[in-house]
Parts: C-alpha cells; structure tokens; sequence
C-alpha cells in the first residue's frame, strides 16, 4: 500500500513516519529536502500549494496527516486542498492527528471540551482551528479518523494506553508522542474509528 504523510517531520509525524516506512511506500511533503531512506517520493514544496498536495496524494491509498497548527490556521486552510486532492485521485481513507480540545465534553455533551473548564488551555485558537478542519472531515465523504491526543510529552513508549470515541476517557492526562504516533499508524489497518474522533491518553 501507499500511503501519503503530511507533517512527516514533526514530533507525532516522525514517529508515524518510522513506523510506517519499512511498510509502506510513502509519499510526503517536505518544506525542504531530507532524503529518503525508505521506497516513496519526497515532495518538497507546501501544503498550502494544491500542485504539491496533488503530486502528493496521486497513487496513494490513503492520506495521513499530523499537521501542526499555527498562527495562520494551516489546519483549516489546508483541509479543502486535501479534501479535493483525495477527490480527485479517488481516495477516501483519511487519519489525522487532532487535539483533546475537539473532543466532546464528559458533562455537557453539547460542547466541546475546549468550550469547558475540562480543558485547561488559556487560549483556543489552536483548538478553533483544529475544530474548522474536523468539521470539514465530518462533513466529506471520506472514510476519517481524527485520532485526539491530550497532553503530548516526548515521554517514552509505553504501548499500553486508553482510547475511546468521540471523548476523552475518564482521568486522562497526557500521552507520549511515540504512542500517539503508533495509534495513528495502526489505523491504516483498523477500521474500528472510522468516522469518529478518538481520544488517546494513558
């Protein structure tokens, strides 16, 4: 299978991308040049660039992305290029590494955890944006995972950890970025969260 990775570079994204490149033939998109040791293709150019995106996504099976936000809202800038990339090649199989914030609360249903006190974070901008890019995965087509960590240290990998859809569960406080990363890479091969947000914490 090929898969095609955005954010292949940072913190969640390397781990995906170490897990996944003895497997799979990859295809991701770099903002400069870092060689590839692995079968696939390095795209160097943005995410915000639909050429890029396209070359990209062209011969892939599946689209993983672990994206950070910024200051610009690249999340949600960039979520209808993807969209009409995976359209426009025919793929319909989606993971992306969202935040805690989007999950639903535990006591008001109604809102999203960064709209509430269980969320400890000052600012919301992060949360905002990751929220406009999930509303346009929930509103698609496309068979998506939003795999939703809380607190993300380096730490270490533990490979023992709680999941569950659509909320955090109960007491969750962090989770390392090796296993959130190890969560996102096993969904190319689980389709037990499709169409769903999956809170992730130890």
């Amino acid at each position: 299978m090929k898969i095609s990775l955005f954010g292949s570079t940072g913190r969640v994204g390397s781990v995906v991308f170490q897990q996944a490149r003895s497997t799979y033939e990859i295809n991701r998109l770099v903002r400069r040049k870092n060689g590839m040791d692995a079968s696939g293709m390095e795209v160097v150019g943005d995410v915000l660039c639909e050429e890029d995106v396209m070359k990209t996504i062209e011969g892939s099976e599946a689209v993983v992305s672990c994206l950070n936000t910024d200051k610009h809202d690249v999340l949600s800038r960039s979520m209808p290029i993807l969209l009409k990339a995976m359209r426009y090649h025919g793929v319909k199989r989606i993971i992306t590494c969202g935040t805690a914030g989007i999950l639903q609360a535990r006591r008001d249903s109604g809102l999203y955890r960064f709209q509430t006190s269980e969320s400890r974070r000052r600012s919301t901008k992060a949360a905002e944006d990751h929220l406009k890019a999930f509303l346009m995965l929930q509103a698609s087509e496309m068979d998506w995972t939003v795999v939703c960590p809380t607190y993300l240290p380096d730490g270490e990998r533990l490979g023992e950890y709680r999941t569950e859809s659509d909320v955090l569960p109960e007491g969750g406080k962090s989770i390392s970025i090796y296993d959130t990363g190890d969560f996102i890479y096993q969904q190319l091969t689980d389709d037990s969260y499709i169409k769903r947000r999956v809170g992730i914490c130890y």
